[in-house]
C-alpha cells in the first residue's frame, strides 16, 4: 500500500516538509486509543532467534532505524511499533543548530537515494533528555557531533559535553566524525585526533560506575590504509564497535537530476561500497569487534548480504523512505528463514 498509494503522494512534495509533516501525522495517529498496539502488532516480528546480544545488550532484533531520522527524539516511540529493534538518535551537538541552508535534502528517485546537507540541524544535547525520561524499554542509541563552529583543535570537548549529558538516557553511543556536511568533520577520523577523542571518552567511561557501549561510524569513502588504522585505533582503544557507513561524497553512476547536488548521498547507490567495508573490516580485524551495517538497505536481499559480509546488526534510513515501514517486517522475516 505505502509504495503504490501513499509514497507517490509523498514524493511530489519537498522531502525535509514530507518528513515534519509525517512526524507530526504519526504523533496525531498515536494519540488515537489503541493504534499504537495495532501498528506494533501489524509490524513487529517477535522471535527469540531474532535477539541479538552484543556489547552487553539485548537487541530484540538486529533491525535499527539509523541516526538522522530522529534527530532530537522526538518519535523514537512511535517508530519502534513499525518493528525496528533499536533507535539510533542524533547526530546531537552540545549547543542548538540550524544547520545549512534550506534547501539542503534531495530525492534521487531514478537511483534510489537521497542527497543531504543537513549539517547536523538538532536542538541541542540538553533537548531530548525529558523526552528520553519517559522511555519504557527502547534500545537506543546516542549519535553524537561537534558544533559547526567548533574548531577541529577543540572538538573532543564537545563529545565530551554530550557524552556526559546523554550518559543516563541513551544505551550506546556513536561517535560520528564522518558526516561530510560539516566543514572539516572527516578530518577528525585521521589517525591522531580520532584516537584523542575516543581515548578521551573511553577513558571518562571507564570512571563510571557501569560503562556504556562506545561505536565509531565511519565513511564509505576511506581508503584501504586508512581503514587499516582505523581497525588499528578500534582495537588499540579497546571501544566496541564500528557502524559503516556514513554517507558517500561519490557521485559515479547516478542519473536523477539532482545528482549534482552538494551534500551525501544516501540509499542504493551506496549498497555496495558499504558492504564493500564491512567486509574489509570483518575480514581484516579477523571478527575483533562488532559491526553495524548501514547503507542502501532496501530489501530483505541487501540486509543478508550485509549481515553475511561481516555485520552483527543493520539500520535503515534511506530504504525505509522509499520501501516504507513494511521492509522492516519483511527483513526480519527474512533473517529467520535464514537462519
Amino acid at each position: 500500500m505505502y509504495k503504490v498509494f501513499i509514497k507517490p503522494i509523498l514524493f511530489i512534495f519537498d522531502p525535509e516538509w514530507v518528513h515534519h509533516t509525517v512526524f507530526s501525522t504519526l504523533k496525531l495517529i498515536h494519540r488515537i486509543p489503541g493504534m499504537g498496539n495495532l501498528i506494533k502488532g501489524f509490524y513487529q516480528v517477535k522471535d527469540q532467534r531474532l535477539e541479538r546480544k552484543l556489547f552487553g545488550l539485548t537487541f530484540p532484533n538486529p533491525v535499527g532505524l539509523a541516526a538522522g531520522f530522529d534527530k532530537d527524539a522526538k518519535l523514537y516511540k512511535e517508530l519502534s511499533n513499525f518493528g525496528f529493534g533499536f533507535i539510533e538518535i542524533g547526530t546531537l551537538t552540545p549547543k542548538p543548530q540550524p544547520g545549512n541552508p534550506k534547501k539542503r535534502l534531495f530525492r534521487l528517485p531514478e537511483d534510489g537515494g537521497l542527497i543531504n546537507r543537513m549539517g547536523f540541524n538538532n536542538e541541542g544535547v540538553e533537548a531530548p533528555i525529558e523526552r528520553l525520561k519517559r522511555n519504557k524499554g527502547i534500545l537506543i542509541g546516542g549519535n553524537i557531533g561537534k558544533n559547526k563552529l567548533t574548531p577541529n583543535e577543540e572538538a573532543v570537548s564537545d563529545y565530551v559535553q554530550c557524552f556526559e549529558a546523554l550518559f543516563t538516557h541513551v544505551d550506546y553511543f556513536v561517535v560520528n566524525v564522518s558526516s561530510p556536511n560539516t566543514p572539516n568533520l572527516r578530518a577528525l577520523q585521521d589517525k591522531e585526533p580520532l584516537t584523542h577523542i575516543l581515548q578521551t571518552l573511553k577513558d571518562l567511561n571507564h570512571s563510571k560506575p557501569k560503562p556504556k557501549p562506545i561505536l565509531l561510524k565511519i565513511a564509505p569513502d576511506l581508503t584501504e590504509e586508512q581503514l587499516v588504522d582505523i581497525i588499528d585505533i578500534v582495537t588499540s582503544v579497546k571501544i566496541d564497535g564500528v557502524i559503516a557507513t556514513n554517507t558517500t561524497l561519490s557521485r559515479e553512476g547516478l542519473h536523477s537530476k539532482n545528482k549534482s547536488e552538494m551534500g551525501g548521498l544516501s540509499g542504493k547507490p551506496v549498497t555496495k561500497k558499504s558492504t564493500e567495508v564491512i567486509r574489509f573490516l570483518y575480514e581484516k580485524s579477523k571478527n575483533a569487534f562488532p559491526i553495524i551495517g548501514v547503507g542502501g538497505i532496501h530489501s530483505p536481499e541487501d540486509a543478508i548480504e550485509k549481515l553475511e559480509a561481516g555485520a552483527s546488526l543493520i539500520q535503515l534510513y534511506t530504504g525505509f523512505v522509499y520501501e516504507g515501514p513494511g521492509v522492516v517486517k519483511r527483513i526480519n522475516k527474512a533473517i529467520l528463514k535464514s537462519v
